[in-house]
């Protein structure tokens, strides 16, 4: 098994271009969060000409949710939720300099395009190890979107964030990969 490579967020053109679909990360540095409810928050800004509550160039978005913290700890169950859902949303995005996301499942083909013309990466986190990924998140704290609750937009920092890269600039996609290989096997 390889190693996984380590890369520091906010990300570059470089680091993303270094990066192929399969490839193990451990992410260190600032990552926001945001789902379905912020992500039409942004859009609805950006189609009313208004300036967003975060400079996207670079940053990474993570699609969580994550549950409230108990007494001492700074972030609840912090587990991936189904990026397919931000799909509609993300190439605008992602044109404004959006690098990263980490979620879970497939994403479109519009998306997948706009990963390759815009020099962007997809990860994916594992579902179902919302508790242990918690570790990784050194600190959080709402940034806007506050009456969402656990969909307001975080800043995260975050050492040693586990992915997986899922899609890359080269236009390897980690899921067809995986029913190629599943297909020369049987």
């Amino acid at each position: 098994m390889s190693e996984p490579v380590r890369i520091s967020a906010p990300l570059t053109d470089a680091v993303v271009e270094k990066l192929k679909a399969g490839d193990k990360v451990l992410i260190t540095g600032v990552m926001y969060t945001a789902r379905d409810a912020a992500h039409k928050r942004l859009i609805e800004l950006l189609n009313a000409g208004k300036e967003l509550p975060l400079d996207l160039k670079g940053q990474i978005i993570y699609y969580v949710g994550p549950t409230p913290e108990k007494p001492g700890e700074v972030i609840g169950s912090a587990g991936p939720t189904t990026s397919g859902r931000m799909d509609a949303y993300t190439p605008r995005l992602i044109e404004l300099g959006l690098k990263g996301m980490v979620g879970k499942g497939a994403r479109s083909k519009e998306v997948r395009d706009s990963i390759i013309a815009h020099k962007a990466v997809y990860m994916a986190a594992v579902g179902g190890a919302a508790a242990l990924i918690r570790r990784s998140i050194k600190k959080a704290e709402i940034i806007a979107y506050e009456d969402l609750g656990p969909e307001a937009i975080r800043r995260l920092e975050v050492v040693d964030f586990p992915a997986i890269v899922v899609n890359d600039v080269h236009g390897g996609d980690l899921f067809l990969q995986g029913v190629e290989k599943f297909r020369r096997v049987s």
